[in-house]
This record gives structure tokens, C-alpha cells and sequence, in this order.
């Protein structure tokens, strides 16, 4: 028997993620030449049209989190500060 991890809350949870570095990378947009953007939201589109399927793999947490980190490189996004967390 297969250990299920709930795909679709995990899927969503992921697509999140991804649109959370496509809103942070919207935000950069004046820093970057029009090529790179559309690079990295083209490569973004592909990935969020795929988490269905990379959801389902056994080595989703790894190949996810992995491409996430890719992302932040570009989007710096989790240097970002979550104006909550401000004191």
C-alpha cells in the first residue's frame, strides 16, 4: 500500500510558492531585460502547468524544493521580508 501525501492540498501548496516568485519577480521587472524575464516566466509557467505530475512523484519534496531554490536566485525571494515579521 502506498503512502498518500494528499496531492492536491501539496500541489497547491507548491503552486503558491511559484506564484509567490512570479509576483516577486513582477516587482523586479525594471531591473532585468526583457529576455530574462520572459526566460524565467516561461520556465515558471512550464513548472506550475507540471506540479500536477511532479506532485505525484516519489521525490517530489526534493525536485520541488530543489527547483524553488533555483528560482530564488533569480527572484531573491526569500530575502524578502514578510512585513508582519517586522518588529
Amino acid at each position: 500500500m502506498t503512502q498518500s501525501k494528499a496531492p492536491g492540498t501539496l500541489t497547491d501548496f507548491y503552486r503558491e510558492e511559484f506564484l509567490k516568485h512570479q509576483r516577486c519577480l513582477e516587482r523586479q521587472r525594471e531591473y532585468y531585460s526583457h529576455s530574462a524575464i520572459a526566460s524565467v516566466e516561461q520556465a515558471l509557467t512550464r513548472v506550475i502547468a507540471q506540479l500536477e505530475q511532479l506532485s505525484t512523484k516519489d521525490n517530489a519534496d526534493q525536485v520541488v524544493s530543489g527547483l524553488l531554490r533555483k528560482f530564488n536566485v533569480v527572484t531573491g525571494l526569500s530575502g524578502w521580508s514578510d512585513p508582519k515579521n517586522v518588529h
